[in-house]
């Protein structure tokens, strides 16, 4: 890199780090800004599991001058599986996280943040609306794993501080990563452009056969044991339509270029109904109309042992698209005829690229990202359909994200109790639809 590259970047860096409102700090005032003369960029990992490691992988393969330098999760043990394989890969030249920057609890973030330019959020989606504010308020440059939150006052936390992100010219992006793959990005390029005209219909789809399940320990408090099985608590995980099935919902969104502007949809427990399955459903079916009319029908389900289907199709006035994660991307007209069929051969790991493109951003000194704002539609999106599934009602995206609902737990605390908690046979209750009221 030349000597005008590496000024612009550490000079972008300060500025966004810098306090709106015309505060002026000298550099070395700035939390996690870049050290006078050095090229090297401070990373902080929020949320030690599975995806937070991965994307550290992802960081680093990137091939920039990245070091991490703290971690933060609610659980040791966490960090613990998490520092041990990214060490023995990259080595201690990238790897500097000392004991007292393995940061433990629910406030860890904070500390974490405060000693890196740029953070990945991937703790579970239910803290992801503090994770952010905080990120941002403290100026860093932002990876954030999907989705954003799990209710409507998430959404609109997430929305706010998305704004003063694009105030500071903070890079945010978020691993909704079908928007970083080649089969989505040109496919969807030529169905805005026209090729099969206006799209008046569509289905999207996540079946598979589900996840995995963290049975309870002796000994664990409540919060610990919702904390541990997150994914089938609501305030922490939004359901699986909103977890998983999000992606596909995303698609909707971009293939139509906005939110749909209401949800009607049915779901339940039909195979997954055990006592350590939480409170969430295993199947939701929902059709989303937008504003011009346009239907999307939504359907996904852990059904172990049934039919998996994970992909999206669309139909326009002249013609129809298959898309899927497996990087298919096909056009045809009325008749079948082929348009476009997207060369599946040496595409690019979306996983990959989304850090490519943001770390070469960070690294030229650009502001390129601002994705938090589609992710929050595409988030609400996938709330307003589980509202529609747990009511069993027609739910208007008005209705949806003015709501006052608010998931999260009153206190913080291992000692604290969630909202939601079993009764005396160890069940969760759950939602009826035709009688369970969201807001």
């Amino acid at each position: 890199m030349n000597n005008q590259n590496s000024n612009r970047r550490r000079d972008f860096i300060k500025t966004s780090a810098l306090v709106t409102g015309g505060l002026i700090l000298q550099p070395w005032n700035i939390p996690g800004a870049y050290a006078s003369g050095t090229d090297e960029i401070k990373l902080a990992v929020i949320g030690c599991g599975g995806r937070g490691t991965g994307a550290v992988f992802q960081a680093f393969e990137t091939g920039h001058n990245i070091k991490l330098v703290a971690m933060a999760d609610a659980f040791r043990d966490r960090i613990d599986k998490s520092y041990e394989p990214i060490l023995d890969k990259y080595g201690a030249d990238k790897v500097d996280v000392p004991e007292e920057r393995k940061f433990v609890g629910f406030d860890a973030y904070k500390e974490a943040i405060k000693l890196a330019d740029v953070v990945i959020l991937a703790a579970p989606p239910g803290f992801r609306p503090d994770h952010f504010e905080e990120s941002v308020k403290q100026g860093k440059q932002i990876f954030m794993e999907k989705p954003v939150a799990t209710d409507a006052a998430g959404i609109r936390r997430v929305l706010a501080a998305a704004e003063e992100a694009k105030k500071k010219k903070l890079n945010v992006v978020v691993g909704l990563q079908r928007h970083y793959q080649d089969n989505y990005r040109e496919t969807i390029k030529r169905i805005h452009d026209g090729q099969i005209g206006d799209i008046v219909g569509g289905q999207v789809y996540w079946n598979d056969g589900g996840v995995w399940v963290n049975a309870r320990q002796p000994g664990q408090t409540e919060m610990e044991y919702q904390m541990r099985n997150w994914y089938y608590f609501n305030w922490l995980c939004g359901d699986h339509i909103t977890e998983q099935h999000v992606h596909n919902i995303d698609v909707a969104n971009w293939v139509k270029k906005g939110h749909p502007v209401k949800a009607y949809g049915t779901g339940g427990r039909q195979v997954r109904r055990g006592k350590d399955h939480g409170e969430i459903f295993d199947h939701h079916s929902v059709t989303f109309t937008y504003d011009d009319g346009t239907v999307i029908f939504s359907e996904c389900r852990h059904f172990p042992g049934a039919a998996n289907r994970v992909d999206e199709t669309f139909q326009g006035t002249n013609g129809s698209v298959y898309l899927s994660a497996g990087n298919h991307g096909i056009l045809t007209d009325r008749s079948g005829k082929e348009l476009y069929n997207h060369d599946r051969q040496n595409n690019r790991n979306p996983y990959q690229v989304e850090h490519d493109e943001l770390w070469a951003a960070i690294v030229e000194g650009e502001y390129k990202f601002a994705d938090a704002e589609n992710a929050a539609h595409s988030t609400m999106t996938s709330i307003m359909g589980r509202y529609a599934t747990y009511s069993g009602k027609v739910v208007t995206w008005d209705e949806a994200i003015n709501s006052e609902v608010d998931l999260m737990p009153e206190t913080l605390a291992w000692d604290a109790m969630p909202r939601v908690l079993p009764n005396e046979d160890g069940y969760y209750p759950h939602a009826i639809p035709g009688k369970t009221k969201v807001f």
